[in-house]
């Protein structure tokens, strides 16, 4: 049994945590130094010591631990654990019947009702995610709820935190029998290679299937495609498939030429006549200025932070400037898919840079789709920043 900490909330903030809001953080905890050990179990109150919620001490980028129950009786034990992925589980029930999609998201941290933890199914391989070392404490619960509630193939794990903020790199096998990797999993038909066994990435973001889907369905035939920080190829991949005249991908990490053509070659697609670049997303810019090179689309989704030798790059920051430099090089009626993962700002402010990148390029535009996160990533409305996921289809004229 794990003893209780007893957190006092600052009353300015008492009705933000009543009204749902998950995450607990420093600035609204008069007593945060009472608790250091990451997975003890804590109790909110507020100044008069009446109960808030209850959760679990653990550091993260976001925060410092995540409420998990506003119940005053409710025990934060396996039973609640196993609840929890349960009811998970049966609001996916409609993908686990897909034959078209097999790799999805099963929990997705908050938005399931515990912070901290994500989990995810690639054809009969489930992948746990811990965030904190905090929610790693309850390991046991986690993976013997899985047993308990799932048939599988095999379970691994990605811790997902560190001391110096790195991930940390392992095999992350947890048992059932190891995947044959890559294995090869369908995303609307598509097929994806995926790696459990590879450090934090496993070579597809899946919150993005339904853009990829919208590339290849509706936007891709006939056009000439640019996909920036192209990681995997995923993108050209489907745009390929959807009657792209050529592709070209671009990212900075030289395992992306690798993993692009091997996307690629699973799918049937002829990688060299497509064209797989390793270079700075903004030097590329620079060089297809120069060489006069424009695509009928191309599509931007950067991460929310970027180093390279010579760039640095905030999605918060630089977004409209890097946007502007994609509409120099996108012909006229093309479409610029401009997407972010930055949970800081809302559709609001994005809409607002893209506004600004137009006027100051003197460039008319219409906004023309517009995407956040699937179903299976689940959010709830109290914790806004958990639907970081913001993607627009944005036509210039």
């Amino acid at each position: 049994m794990k003893t209780e900490v007893t957190l006092k909330v600052k009353s300015k903030f008492v009705n933000k945590f009543k009204n749902g809001y998950p995450l607990i953080f420093k600035e609204a905890i008069m007593n945060i130094n009472d608790v250091d050990k990451e997975g003890a179990i804590v109790k909110l109150i507020d100044e008069k010591n009446k109960f808030i919620g209850r959760g679990y001490y653990g550091k993260q980028n976001k925060g410092y631990g995540w409420i998990l129950s506003r119940k005053e009786n409710e025990k934060i034990d396996k039973a609640f654990f196993e609840r929890k992925i349960a009811s998970a589980l049966n609001k996916r029930a409609s993908f686990y019947n897909s034959q078209d999609t097999t790799a999805f998201r099963v929990f997705n941290g908050e938005g399931d009702g515990i912070g901290g933890l994500t989990i995810e199914y690639f054809d009969g391989y489930y992948l746990i995610n811990w965030y904190s070392k905090g929610i790693y404490k309850f390991r046991d619960h986690v993976i013997n709820s899985l047993k308990t509630l799932v048939e599988f193939k095999g379970i691994y794990q990605k811790k997902r935190f560190d001391t110096e903020g790195k991930y940390i790199e392992e095999d992350g096998f947890v048992l059932g029998e190891r995947g044959q990797f890559p294995i090869i999993v369908k995303e609307n038909g598509v097929n994806f290679a995926i790696y459990l066994n590879e450090g934090a990435m496993v070579g597809v973001f899946l919150d993005q299937r339904d853009v990829r889907r919208t590339i290849r369905d509706k936007y891709a035939k006939g056009k000439t495609v640019l996909n920036t920080f192209s990681y995997t190829g995923a993108f050209s991949v489907f745009a390929a498939l959807g009657g792209a005249i050529k592709t070209t991908s671009v990212d900075l990490a030289n395992r992306s030429l690798s993993k692009t053509i091997e996307q690629f070659s699973i799918n049937e697609i002829d990688y060299e006549a497509q064209d797989i670049v390793v270079e700075d997303v903004f030097n590329y810019f620079k060089y297809a200025v120069k060489r006069e090179l424009k695509f009928d689309m191309v599509i931007l989704d950067p991460p929310s932070f970027a180093k390279s030798k010579n760039f640095k790059f905030s999605a918060s920051k630089d977004y409209k400037d890097l946007l502007k430099e994609a509409i120099a090089i996108t012909e006229d009626n093309g479409v610029i898919v401009a997407s972010t993962n930055c949970s800081s700002f809302d559709m609001n402010k994005f809409k607002g840079f893209i506004d600004m990148a137009f006027r100051e390029m003197s460039k008319k535009y219409k906004i023309i789709e517009e995407f956040s996160l699937p179903s299976d990533f689940r959010t709830i409305k109290e914790f806004e920043e958990g639907n970081y996921l913001k993607v627009l289809f944005i036509k210039v004229y």
